[in-house]
């Protein structure tokens, strides 16, 4: 079965997924884990991706960025895997592969589904059970996004920076925006689109998308993906209120 065709495009947001081979662990200490963030910001500014969210879990990882030509995304994963791999196999004295095949990714619409990805991302250790809070888990972006902690791998995204007119306005309504959890469905709708590669947003950005492509890229589920976003965007908005 042929590999179904990327949708990266310049300056389109995307969510990335890598799973560890057999969902085997991919990092093993702490140091790992630095190191992963070390290239992975070193590599982000050489191919031209910005990072807004990320979390590093102990099978898997998430991103989410956008690159500032479609090129970058392919180009940041295979230069951040190589580099990875090699530093594991010689830290840790094995061989063979560590990653589960290609990373997984999906274009996400630059509006409240694009907040819905920055939560869904930094609340995944919540869901894991490892935490009961996602300030007290270390390797993701939660720190800076809701806290103002200094990180300068991230880069926020205009789409965050219009949460506030001040960095504490900003966080503040982060921490709102996250504060009442995520909806079932919009969990699924996120899974899906990075499962499968489909766009993550509404009708109208899925046409979008083909317009710019030439190509379908379908839907990742029935219905509207972005049915639940919205619910999850007028909630917050409420409680900012």
């Amino acid at each position: 079965m042929p590999r179904k065709i990327r949708f990266f495009l310049p300056e389109m947001p995307v969510h990335v997924l890598q799973r560890g081979n057999n969902r085997e662990p991919v990092f093993f200490d702490d140091a790992d884990c630095g190191f992963y963030l070390n290239c992975l910001g070193q590599e982000a500014v050489r191919h031209g991706c910005g990072i807004h969210a990320y979390v590093l879990m102990m099978n898997h990882i998430h991103l989410l960025l956008t690159p500032r030509e479609g090129a970058g995304v392919s180009a940041l994963m295979q230069s951040l895997g190589r580099r990875f791999v090699a530093y594991v196999n010689r830290r840790h004295r094995r061989s063979g592969t560590l990653w589960e095949g290609r990373f997984k990714a999906c274009p996400v619409q630059p509006d409240d589904h694009l907040l819905a990805c920055y939560c869904y991302i930094e609340l995944n250790p919540m869901r894991a059970g490892i935490v009961s809070h996602p300030a007290d888990y270390r390797w993701s972006s939660y720190g800076r996004n809701a806290l103002a902690e200094a990180n300068g791998l991230i880069a926020p995204h205009v789409i965050y920076r219009r949460l506030g007119t001040t960095e504490d306005a900003r966080c503040a309504g982060y921490r709102a925006l996250m504060s009442g959890g995520m909806i079932p469905e919009v969990i699924e709708d996120i899974r899906a689109c990075v499962q499968t590669g489909t766009p993550f947003g509404d009708d109208r950005f899925r046409r979008q998308i083909e317009h710019e492509l030439g190509v379908k890229v379908g839907y990742s589920t029935r219905g509207r993906p972005s049915k639940g976003c919205e619910r999850d965007a007028r909630s917050a908005h409420a409680r900012r209120s």
